[in-house]
């Protein structure tokens, strides 16, 4: 199960996963890796969570 926060749909696909690859071709690669794994990190730390997603299998 992941934690959705208002703004994090430009790092999430509809599935739940992250997007590891930018949204604009002229965005750095690197910067934007950097911004995906903080992004995670803030799941993990489970910051001020307003939606749940749960996959059904």
């Amino acid at each position: 199960m992941s934690i959705l926060r208002r703004g994090d749909e430009k790092f999430h696909y509809n599935d739940g996963s992250h997007k590891w690859i930018p949204p604009d071709p002229d965005y750095d690669q690197e910067v934007w890796d950097e911004q995906v794994r903080q992004h995670k990190h803030g799941h993990l730390r489970n910051e001020r969570p307003k939606v749940r997603i749960q996959r059904l299998i």
